[in-house]
């Protein structure tokens, strides 16, 4: 079974005014669909890989029997579906205050405000494109701030993925333009598990 743009649990207006409506369908329908389309057309050549979980195709790049032009394109459209399918999930509008996440940051930051100023720092100084993650690291079980390129995923580094921000301009450029950092700030305002 090919792989499949997820339907959003949301009206692509639900975040506004802080995300706006235009941004959400075209960051859904015309991105994260070719992140699915373009991984569908990489995964079509080696008929036993088609079907497999995402989270085993990214985990096991290496290993693939693949052309390294496909590991790239797997690597990229994969982690690029990877990563939207998240994404979506943290904006989800019925999410519920985690109380558990929350204790969970507290305790590691301090206070949920020195995290969330942290993050912000992390999101706002990733150069080019990429993601902004809080992680479980996979050795030592500790929660912490990391910053990716491009459409790479915590678990191609055995990371648990918590929370994800995308920093990719596509993610803001219509409403925020070049400012990042406003960007940010609406997340925030649109984040309800924190």
């Amino acid at each position: 079974m090919k792989h499949e743009l997820p339907q959003l649990n949301y009206a692509y207006d639900a975040l506004e005014p802080y995300i706006d409506a235009q941004t959400m369908e075209i960051h859904h329908t015309k991105h994260h669909q070719a992140y699915v389309d373009k991984l569908n057309a990489a995964l079509d050549k080696y008929p036993d890989l088609v079907g497999k979980p995402l989270e085993e195709l990214l985990t096991n790049l290496q290993n693939l029997s693949v052309d390294d032009a496909d590991r790239i394109a797997i690597r990229n459209h994969g982690g690029g579906h990877m990563n939207h399918s998240l994404f979506w999930k943290y904006l989800d509008p019925s999410n519920q205050k985690d109380e558990q996440f929350v204790a969970d940051v507290a305790v590691t930051f301090g206070s949920v405000e020195d995290f969330k100023k942290q993050f912000t720092d992390s999101a706002t100084k990733l150069f080019g494109s990429g993601w902004t993650w809080l992680i479980r690291n996979g050795k030592t079980s500790k929660i912490e701030i990391i910053n990716l390129p491009l459409q790479d995923n915590p678990i191609m580094l055995g990371n648990e993925p918590l929370l994800g921000l995308d920093v990719w301009e596509h993610a803001y450029y219509i409403k925020h333009q070049n400012r990042r950092p406003e960007y940010i700030e609406s997340f925030w305002k649109v984040l309800k598990i924190i």
